[in-house]
């Protein structure tokens, strides 16, 4: 009689059970797109999920990981599936390995170096996003500028502003003025990255050390300089992605191949500036640029 009861107690426990685990998905069921926490990577995480969605997945978003160690970590973890980093992020800030400034030796060594932790590196997405000295065009024009290497009699008239990082990085402000033989009027004011293009337009700096993806780049008809001896590393945008879920999901290998060499430089400003310019949805300015690339 005892053990009648205990297998009808067991039968009603497993049928009380039974809706709520029906109701879960199945792990792995969901694919996690992360990004760290500034504009582009929101929106270059929305690209991501919404390709692999229109493959007919469905997608869950974490985005503002704070910063490249933390959304690396989240990805070997698996807690993400994929996001989009930077290589030359990848090779000297994730890996510790020396910068270099040779593109396809850069993007071969971050891919044999993610694939040791079961990790691949797709093919970039069509810009990087690189340190970038900014001038006013019409200051450009005045000095005869068009590229850091004519910076060097110009340098002593120019004020400079940079951020925190750029300051302090191996690939920064330090190296940059030994290549240029450079030496800049007074010391370089240094500032939070949003307050740099606010400095540049109250003429308070005359050039900035900003991001060649910057939205204020076209909106404020600045130049970009040059760097035609190629100091700067390679920043190109790379999608990572957990190899067990490409074999999990075959349609997420699809939908990454699809943005290969899709999105611009100049695209990408745009689509920066339609978020901090205009204050638009970044899942909006997605769905527009999708749509005008075919995707």
């Amino acid at each position: 009689m005892k053990t009648a009861v205990r297998v009808l107690l067991a039968w009603l426990v497993t049928a009380m059970l039974f809706p709520l685990t029906a109701c879960d998905p199945p792990k792995g069921s969901r694919i996690v797109i992360g990004a760290k926490n500034f504009t582009e990577q929101v929106l270059l995480g929305e690209l991501l999920a919404q390709q692999i969605e229109a493959q007919g997945e469905k997608v869950e978003r974490r985005f503002y990981l704070a910063g490249s160690y933390i959304a690396h970590q989240a990805l070997l973890s698996g807690r993400i599936d994929a996001y989009v980093e930077y290589s030359g992020t990848a090779l000297s800030s994730i890996f510790k390995q020396p910068v270099d400034r040779d593109r396809e030796r850069v993007r071969h060594a971050i891919t044999q170096l993610y694939a040791q932790q079961g990790v691949r590196v797709m093919a970039p997405l069509g810009f990087e996003n690189t340190f970038a000295m900014v001038m006013r065009a019409d200051n450009a024009a005045r000095l005869h500028v068009s590229k850091l290497s004519d910076l060097q009699t110009a340098a002593p008239q120019l004020r400079l502003g940079v951020g925190y990082e750029f300051e302090e990085r191996p690939d920064g402000l330090h190296g940059m003025e030994q290549q240029y033989h450079l030496q800049f009027a007074g010391a370089p004011r240094v500032m939070d990255l949003g307050l740099l293009y606010r400095a540049m337009a109250n003429h308070q700096v005359d050039i900035v050390a900003g991001n060649s993806t910057d939205g204020a780049i076209p909106t404020m008809h600045l130049q970009v300089l040059v760097d035609d001896q190629h100091y700067f590393p390679p920043y190109e945008a790379v999608p990572v992605v957990r190899e067990d879920t490409l074999r999990a999901h075959p349609a997420v290998d699809r939908a990454l191949q699809q943005l290969a060499g899709k999105c611009s430089e100049a695209q990408m400003q745009a689509m920066n500036h339609a978020v901090e310019g205009d204050h638009r949805d970044p899942a909006d300015v997605i769905r527009d640029f999708r749509r005008e690339a075919g995707l």
